[in-house]
């Protein structure tokens, strides 16, 4: 395949060319916290904390219930936000300033918006360097994760010679 052909691949409009410096996105999609996502990653990466899989202790708590690990909450948001954002990035450079501002629990959905911080030109001639902020969100509109990422994206100019 050509760079032509495999331009027509991903979505036309987020080259970085596309993207401006102040602009904020709204994602689509939603997803709701399930206890697979938070079990199976929690124990994946080891995180041996009682209060993403031990539901009798966390009854006497003050949430009352088991809380999604906020490395699941931060990546869910990241997945969210990367159709309309990194689905032409040729590389992941950053993942910078996480912050986890409220507990999300099973049952919580979350939904992303996305800001575009900054943007330079690139190592390279077919990319540029796009920064983002991504924000997640409750099903209440309640901001409960935020990351930064930077990511080289596909120039338009080069991938659809």
């Amino acid at each position: 395949m050509n760079n032509k052909e495999l331009s027509q691949l991903t979505s036309p409009d987020n080259y970085f060319e596309d993207f401006t410096v102040g602009a904020v996105y709204k994602h689509s999609r939603g997803k709701t916290i399930e206890w697979l996502e938070n079990v199976l990653i929690t124990n994946l990466v080891m995180n041996t904390a009682a209060g993403h899989f031990n539901t009798h202790q966390m009854k006497s708590m003050s949430w009352g219930t088991i809380l999604s690990f906020g490395g699941v909450n931060f990546s869910l948001v990241l997945g969210l936000a990367s159709q309309d954002c990194v689905e032409n990035a040729l590389e992941e450079l950053g993942l910078d300033n996480i912050r986890l501002s409220k507990p999300v629990i099973h049952g919580d959905t979350l939904y992303a918006y996305s800001e575009v911080l900054s943007k330079s030109d690139g190592t390279r001639a077919d990319a540029g360097v796009v920064e983002f902020r991504h924000y997640g969100v409750n099903q209440r509109d309640e901001l409960v994760a935020q990351v930064d990422r930077r990511a080289l994206i596909k120039r338009r100019s080069y991938w659809n010679k």
